[in-house]
């Protein structure tokens, strides 16, 4: 009698946990996306060369490329929704979209919030300054001053590393870049203080106004942002990542965006 009731307890237990299993994978994103057919990407268009519009209107960039091959390797659609990086998070933990796929820095404040897959690439703080500083100001440390005005985008790892490393300069934010690196190029600011990547492009753009301090001072893994308690997307996600990086698919993506400039006569 003990040994049946032995087994008949094993089996419910087992069976609870197949169906505590079953449970995880109704509710994961990864099955919503292939039950919908859609993968929703949340991502903010201004992060050259990750997310961008190009003349037409249609948002290109690093970031986009890999989210059509991941919805070609899912079988589904892709559907783009852009997004003020201030309220990213928010909407995707509100369901606006599935994942995160915007050139996201992984910060622990951040991941409190939501859970990151593998890094993607690695990046780090870079410096436009005005020309005429050239020589004067030859690494973050000498704009710790307050005789100089550092601006950069709002909210973003760049403005935390300013406030962080150069607390005593005067520090102005902007909602968008492109607004804050405009104001080095007009004189109204001394620095500007962004992303390597964003950086190497917007001074080929303007080298006859800029000076490019392109040595990062702070180490930054980017990766895409999912909802928390879903370890069925995440694995699928970091798995997704070895293989294209395996198969040859990364790098002719990052070769496209990042080591070349054709793009450039497709943006606005």
């Amino acid at each position: 009698m003990k040994k049946l009731l032995f087994v008949i307890f094993s089996l419910l237990f087992v069976a609870s946990l197949f169906a505590a299993d079953m449970t995880v994978w109704e509710k994961s994103t990864l099955n919503s996306i292939i039950k919908r057919k859609e993968l929703r990407v949340g991502l903010e268009a201004g992060y050259m060369p990750f997310e961008l519009k190009d003349k037409k209107g249609n948002i290109i960039g690093f970031d986009v490329d890999i989210a059509k091959e991941m919805a070609k390797e899912l079988g589904v659609k892709l559907t783009l929704v852009n997004t003020a990086w201030d309220g990213i998070i928010p909407a995707l933990l509100t369901n606006k979209f599935d994942i995160i796929m915007s050139g996201m820095t992984i910060t622990p404040q951040r991941n409190m919030q939501v859970n990151f897959a593998d890094p993607y690439i690695i990046v780090g703080q870079t410096i436009l300054i005005r020309k005429d500083l050239a020589g004067k100001i030859k690494s973050y440390k000498d704009l710790n001053d307050p005789k100089y005005t550092v601006v950069t985008k709002l909210g973003v790892t760049a403005d935390f590393a300013t406030k962080k490393l150069m607390p005593k300069a005067k520090l102005r934010l902007f909602e968008t870049e492109q607004e804050a690196a405009m104001e080095v190029i007009n004189g109204k600011a001394d620095a500007f203080v962004y992303d390597l990547p964003y950086n190497a492009i917007f001074y080929a753009q303007n080298k006859n106004k800029l000076v490019f301090l392109d040595k990062p001072f702070t180490y930054e893994p980017l990766a895409w942002a999912i909802n928390k308690g879903d370890p069925d997307f995440l694995n699928w996600l970091n798995n997704f990542l070895m293989i294209i990086k395996g198969d040859g698919r990364y790098d002719a993506i990052y070769n496209k965006w990042f080591k070349s400039t054709d793009w450039l006569k497709e943006v606005q």
